[in-house]
């Protein structure tokens, strides 16, 4: 009988020892009023306006090449799209072959390789169309005021040959991509780069991109 006695004793000693070092929780728990009882999902509705397409980025060539290879890969260089488009900046066989590369499946595991060749297609296109840049800059074309970082991300859409066309008739011969994107879209979205950095080069190749990668 004393030992059960001693037991209850024992078991009502450590169950109030616990009551009393659980206690502060409980006393310094939240007040109803602070307890979340429903949940409202307004982060959208709040901030429709906003544009998180990509992030902000200085308006310089290096602003306009990472803008531009995110609307075209999400700035993945391993991006292969369904219609065979390649790399970042998502360059078609027929353009890579221009430029000197042969090897597509080096050239997407090529970082450097691919940022290069964007610089020297870019500079190419600012040749072709040194004499349009000038001439057409400024002007309002189908609704909207062109600039030149415009019209040379409307060259690596659609080539600076339709560019040209789509310029010299004021925007009346229109260009669509297999996506229906149109070189206005371009035009718009891309205007507003300083590409002063971008030299005006003819004639481009895999071994000026590769001198370059040693400079």
């Amino acid at each position: 009988m004393h030992t059960v006695t001693r037991f209850l004793l024992i078991g009502l000693f450590l169950a109030f020892s616990l009551w009393g070092s659980l206690a502060p929780f409980w006393r310094y728990a939240l007040p109803d009023s602070a307890k979340v009882t429903e949940f409202h999902e307004e982060f959208g509705a709040q901030n429709e306006a906003v544009n998180f397409e990509f992030p902000f980025l200085s308006k310089d060539y290096n602003g306009f090449k990472e803008a531009l290879a995110f609307f075209e890969s999400r700035g993945m260089y391993h991006k292969i799209n369904p219609y065979g488009y390649i790399g970042k900046y998502q360059f078609g066989a027929q353009t890579l072959s221009l430029m000197g590369v042969d090897r597509v499946a080096c050239f997407v595991r090529d970082p450097s390789l691919q940022e290069k060749v964007f610089y020297h297609h870019t500079a190419r296109n600012k040749w072709i169309l040194r004499k349009d840049i000038p001439r057409s800059a400024g002007q309002m074309i189908d609704g909207h005021v062109v600039d030149e970082s415009g019209i040379l991300a409307a060259a690596h859409l659609a080539g600076a040959g339709n560019v040209k066309k789509y310029l010299r008739s004021q925007g009346q011969e229109e260009f669509k991509d297999a996506n229906g994107t149109q070189i206005k879209d371009y035009l718009v979205r891309f205007s507003g780069y300083d590409l002063e950095f971008v030299s005006k080069t003819k004639n481009p190749s895999f071994l000026a991109a590769r001198r370059s990668l040693k400079k």
